[in-house]
């Protein structure tokens, strides 16, 4: 039975346990895997721009000894040249898993509805698992452990937020969440993450002030104020969310150790300044390192 991977709430605490000790093998012996998905192809269908996202896969299943196909927003059109449900089956016969990059998180879940081959979110309005995941093995990886951890998000409840509130959930990771009114992450995820949280003895946490949110965090994160899709709002968010920015007075109230981390791109001088990006508690650069470990790991326990 093919298995997708829609939203980090389609992994029980034990698969992404899982997907994490997987990694450490990747990371300590590529040889070893260098063919264990020979013959396999992904299909990557991006309807947004992307750096990390493509790059990662496209390595990714190149060191596994497999292929990829990268499919533009201009040669699918998704959902207006052709169906998804016609994408999803056509492209079923040809390849053995597909990436969506999408706009509406409506498009994914259709289109693995549809496809007999594992679907992977590379990323829609509400989650980008592969990044939560990439991130907290970061963090696993710097700390040697999760759990009694505090995570400080600092900005907008986007879908990165979405996501690291279910992946900190189910991995007993502390979260404070500061969000000005308004922009706070849905109330269903909120409501299902404390429900996880709590059977996990971990603790999810909102606020309106970062101050609060930092206080004693072992990790700061932060992502761009205006997502890809929110460019006529970039103006108005930078007047909203200007208290919010991750700069060196803010981390100053954190762990002495605290860990920085940003998904990217970074808006240098809006969300984050140079100091605190650059500086020697940023893990930003192993952040997106790892989004290409973790995925190789993904992609073998969907396609093996």
């Amino acid at each position: 039975m093919k298995k997708d991977l829609i939203s980090i709430r389609d992994l029980t605490s034990a698969e992404i346990e899982d997907i994490f000790d997987l990694t450490d093998k990747l990371k300590k012996d590529k040889l070893r895997f260098s063919k264990v998905l020979s013959g396999k192809t992904l299909a990557l269908i991006f309807q947004k721009p992307s750096n990390r996202t493509r790059v990662s896969f496209q390595v990714g299943m190149y060191q596994l000894g497999g292929n990829s196909l990268y499919l533009s927003p201009s040669e699918i059109n998704l959902g207006v040249r052709e169906t998804i449900k016609d994408v999803a089956r056509t492209l079923s016969r040809y390849v053995d898993a597909i990436v969506l990059r999408t706009y509406e998180h409506k498009n994914i879940t259709e289109l693995a509805k549809y496809s007999d081959k594992p679907v992977i979110n590379g990323l829609s309005d509400f989650e980008h698992p592969c990044q939560a995941l990439a991130d907290l093995y970061t963090i696993r990886e710097k700390c040697k452990k999760l759990k009694g951890l505090t995570l400080a998000y600092v900005g907008d409840g986007n879908n990165v937020c979405n996501s690291l509130l279910y992946a900190c959930a189910k991995s007993g990771l502390n979260m404070n969440v500061a969000a000005p009114k308004g922009y706070e992450p849905k109330k269903i995820v909120l409501k299902e993450a404390k429900a996880i949280a709590q059977s996990k003895d971990a603790a999810i946490n909102l606020f309106t002030n970062p101050v609060e949110a930092v206080k004693d965090a072992d990790v700061i994160y932060t992502d761009v104020w205006a997502s890809m899709g929110q460019e006529e709002e970039a103006r108005g968010r930078e007047k909203v969310f200007k208290e919010f920015q991750v700069n060196k007075k803010l981390v100053g109230l954190a762990s002495p150790k605290v860990l920085i981390m940003h998904c990217l791109p970074a808006h240098r001088g809006q969300e984050i300044t140079d100091d605190v990006i650059d500086s020697k508690n940023s893990v930003v650069f192993d952040q997106a390192e790892n989004r290409l470990h973790v995925q190789k790991a993904i992609l073998i326990r969907l396609l093996k």
